[in-house]
């Protein structure tokens, strides 16, 4: 992965328990140099390792850590990092899903190397979709999951997300169907 995602879990760390904290992560995981070059790239292993020791660190399950990432990605890495490319990715959480593709085919010009998931969607209904998602890497369903609810927070909508289909049970791939309601309609 690039060196963009480890900062970025250096910055849910260190905004959630502070520098020290980061530290001891970095230690934990067995990381020597904790600067990471944003479009530099780095093993897969060094970024679980680092998830790893955050959930340590936090307290929290590895899958929990991995969903607050997601919501950190968007609304804070995502948001700074690609403000414009997000803006045109869709003035609705549905047309942004909907763009997913064409979204990581710019992400690519950037970042070469990048091997990005790939999102589709399946099913469309009004305020309701089918989203699959395929990808080289395993175990970051619920990274996805808090991708989707830092999505909804950017388009001011409540986000559910259910894991309808799992890579793991024996599928090439993973399925999530997502449903959202605008906040000023009530909380669900």
């Amino acid at each position: 992965m690039y060196g963009m995602v480890n900062r970025a879990i250096e910055d849910l760390v260190t905004e959630q328990l502070g520098p020290e904290a980061w530290d001891r992560v970095c230690a934990l995981a067995g990381v020597q140099t904790p600067v990471f070059v944003s479009n530099e790239s780095y093993s897969d292993e060094l970024t679980f390792r680092l998830v790893g020791a955050a959930a340590g660190e936090l307290d929290v399950p590895v899958d929990e850590v991995l969903r607050r990432f997601g919501v950190h990605w968007i609304l804070r890495t995502a948001a700074e990092g690609y403000g414009e490319l997000m803006d045109a990715g869709g003035k609705t959480l549905g047309e942004f899903l909907d763009n997913l593709p064409t979204f990581h085919a710019r992400v690519v010009l950037a970042f070469p190397d990048l091997k990005p998931p790939e999102f589709t969607v399946t099913e469309r209904g009004e305020n309701r979709l089918r989203l699959r998602y395929e990808s080289h890497r395993e175990g970051l369903q619920p990274f996805v999951v808090g991708l989707l609810d830092g999505l909804g927070r950017r388009f001011g909508v409540d986000v559910s997300t259910e894991h309808v289909v799992r890579r793991g049970d024996g599928a090439s791939h993973d399925e999530f169907v997502v449903a959202w309601r605008d906040r000023k309609a009530g909380s669900s």
